[in-house]
């Protein structure tokens, strides 16, 4: 039976981020599908709570080091290692962190390697000199030493084809997750009408432009969502506008049931992701049916097709939302869900993704 080894995620039951919810996603279409591979997923010994040795039906793996931050590189690097070490036919590493061990996992294994490389890690504001040029080697690295590279966006792979010469496998995520769950209350009050923005609070997410388009009116209240005690950028921004009594900041919510309280009440979703490829919240968005103001990107525009209203600065958001009462709401929000139904779900992305691990 062939082994497959899931690399590079904190580990499952998922509790942090969207290799989390790929990787358990995985795992449940690999047990609903009965597929005959013997899957492990290595997780980060370093979480909280109960550590279980196995997951329907999939083996997990624990390596003693915190998954995330400037121990991710390690983290990963044992974690390769070990897939190695267990005699792994295939492994998926989700992100490049790792991919500093790859020449080696080449050298001296026989262990076939597909690499999800994320976003264009190397292009967010956030990164500093040494930072950036470490990611933009270990993007390099992972290309050059995967058998298989995967792209979740359309416009990660023409930046690999462009910048590299190699072709990608492109498999986005599954966002139908988010509406099979149960509702729950949502704990902070709320408008009776407002634009929704979740985000984590870093620069090229354009937060600033986003809370300063808002700040300008009062035709619709904005309930943004984030991590805003996470920096001095997040805090600064919260002190200066949340004297706004129609800007709603609250902290991360990590109740599911209430986040689908939340999603459904929303007559916008404002994303103003500029970096990376397929954003998971967006594609999880796109099945409530809601409309959506995509900062203008190329990631963006693949993702919703070209059928978000598109903002370049905080003047083209306000015009998005002037013609939000006359634009066909219903309908706009209806070919939102109606692609997510079709591309975003996991059904797919799991059929996707063991062709890919099965070859």
């Amino acid at each position: 039976m062939k082994r497959i080894f899931i690399v590079g995620s904190a580990g499952i039951p998922a509790s942090y981020g969207g290799f989390e919810t790929l990787a358990e996603n995985l795992v449940v279409y690999r047990e609903q599908q009965g597929i005959p591979v013997e899957l492990t997923v290595v997780c980060s010994g370093r979480t909280g709570g109960v550590k279980p040795s196995a997951l329907r039906g999939a083996k997990l793996a624990y390596v003693p080091l915190p998954a995330n931050g400037m121990a991710s590189v390690a983290y990963d690097a044992w974690s390769l290692a070990l897939a190695v070490y267990r005699c792994a036919d295939v492994v998926l590493l989700l992100g490049v962190s790792g991919a500093i061990a790859l020449p080696l996992v080449r050298c001296f294994g026989r262990t076939r390697v597909v690499t999800n490389i994320d976003g264009i890690e190397w292009h967010r504001a956030k990164w500093g000199w040494l930072a950036r040029n470490f990611l933009r080697l270990s993007e390099w690295l992972a290309v050059r030493c995967s058998h298989t590279v995967v792209a979740d966006n359309q416009g990660v792979a023409e930046h690999v084809a462009y910048h590299y010469g190699k072709s990608c496998s492109v498999i986005a995520y599954g966002g139908d997750h988010a509406v099979q769950v149960a509702n729950r209350p949502y704990p902070a009050a709320l408008p009776p009408r407002y634009a929704l923005a979740i985000c984590r609070i870093e620069p090229e997410n354009n937060v600033a432009m986003i809370l300063d388009a808002f700040s300008r009116t009062s035709e619709l209240p904005l309930v943004f969502v984030g991590n805003w005690n996470a920096s001095p950028f997040g805090q600064r921004l919260r002190e200066r506008y949340q004297a706004f009594g129609h800007l709603v900041l609250v902290d991360p919510e990590y109740d599911t049931g209430a986040l689908k309280t939340l999603r459904e009440g929303a007559s916008l979703y404002v994303h103003g992701h500029s970096a990376g490829g397929t954003n998971p919240s967006l594609v999880e968005m796109m099945h409530f049916g809601v409309p959506v103001a995509a900062f203008d990107c190329v990631f963006n525009r693949y993702t919703t097709q070209g059928h978000a209203i598109y903002f370049a600065d905080a003047q083209g958001l306000l015009e998005a939302v002037a013609v939000l009462p006359g634009l066909e709401a219903a309908a706009a929000g209806a070919r939102m869900r109606e692609m997510a139904r079709q591309d975003y779900t996991w059904s797919k992305v799991g059929a996707q993704y063991f062709e890919v691990l099965a070859l």
